[in-house]
């Protein structure tokens, strides 16, 4: 056996490694395989496999696309601040404040009920104590007539009724002054004509009369018709001073003879010479007539808010009924008369 057959027991056989086709397909430039691939080569990805055919020449690899840039964004613009208000349409806003408006009445509708119900246990306490002094009219200490009424309008009428009770007050008082120049001016008259006798001592008797009585007959019953929510008293205030109206009217006009310095006794004065006593007695009638119409205004409005305080002509009358029965002197002399009718019954 030759040399060969003695050191390789395999020589007999071909060597697989030098078959011509394997030698072909060898590494080489033209043909790349996976020991030349690097992935973490930055120069790109190998050549991608290529037959090779014979007469072809080989192409280079495509170069990777370039990078395109992202598109600027547009810049956003800051947006308007939302007008919230905006929304609301002026109904709406009409209908809020009526809203409010209905809301801020019933608080003060309440807030005047608990202030009165303060007062009348206030006004309670004090009638029950007797601690409570009369405080009008307003004499001095020494004099020996004391005051007959008590009177308080900040403490004893509700505060939405005050002014309309100080008006009628001022008016009280402006009317009793009235009175009182009227009857200088008729005093001034029947100096200077002798024949005004009459007219004088009618001004004196007006001075004298309406001043007690117009306090009295309708003043107070306004007074306690705002104080407790009377219907009875408001009835006897709308009777009386409608017949007070009409004398001031009737003042107003100066019908000579009857004790008032009107405008048609003034005017007479005037055409007799008395200058100077015509010019008083005009003040007079100028004061006459504010008050007359004073008293017209005053007693549509004090009707308008009767008739917003639920009183009515039943609630007067069963005022009136219970106060003639409470009465203690009422019931005493009902007491009598029934027993003295029993009495004259059985008698034979």
């Amino acid at each position: 056996m030759a040399e060969t057959d003695r050191g390789n027991p395999f020589g007999e056989l071909d060597n697989p490694f030098q078959d011509p086709s394997v030698i072909e397909h060898r590494p080489s430039a033209q043909y790349a395989t996976l020991d030349v691939y690097n992935p973490f080569d930055s120069r790109g990805m190998p050549p991608p496999y290529e037959e090779k055919f014979p007469g072809q020449t080989p192409t280079a690899p495509a170069a990777p696309p370039a990078p395109v840039p992202p598109a600027p964004t547009a810049k956003k613009s800051p947006t308007e601040p939302k007008n919230y208000g905006s929304y609301g349409t002026q109904e709406s806003a009409a209908a809020a404040t009526a809203d409010l408006l209905r809301r801020q009445e019933e608080l003060n509708r309440k807030a005047e009920e608990l202030d009165r119900r303060e007062r009348e246990l206030q006004s309670a306490a004090l009638g029950a104590s007797g601690t409570r002094q009369n405080n009008w009219p307003p004499l001095p200490s020494f004099c020996p007539v004391k005051p007959c009424f008590y009177q308080d309008i900040s403490v004893e009428i509700p505060q939405d009724f005050q002014k309309t009770v100080s008006i009628m007050y001022y008016l009280w008082l402006c009317n009793t002054g009235t009175l009182l120049l009227n009857f200088l001016a008729c005093l001034s008259w029947f100096c200077v004509d002798g024949s005004q006798g009459s007219g004088f001592g009618l001004a004196i008797l007006w001075a004298v009369l309406f001043t007690p009585c117009s306090f009295v007959c309708w003043y107070r019953p306004l007074y306690k018709a705002f104080r407790s929510d009377s219907s009875f008293n408001f009835f006897v205030f709308f009777f009386i001073f409608f017949v007070q109206d009409i004398f001031y009217v009737l003042q107003a006009i100066g019908i000579p003879g009857w004790g008032f310095s009107g405008w048609v006794s003034a005017l007479s004065v005037l055409r007799a010479g008395s200058v100077g006593v015509s010019v008083f007695m005009m003040l007079v009638a100028i004061l006459l007539t504010a008050s007359a119409t004073l008293g017209i205004i005053m007693l549509k409005r004090i009707h308008s808010i009767y008739r917003r305080t639920g009183a009515s002509f039943q609630k007067a009358q069963e005022e009136f009924a219970a106060g003639v029965f409470s009465n203690q002197a009422v019931r005493t002399a009902a007491s009598n008369v029934a027993a003295g009718a029993a009495q004259n019954a059985f008698r034979p």
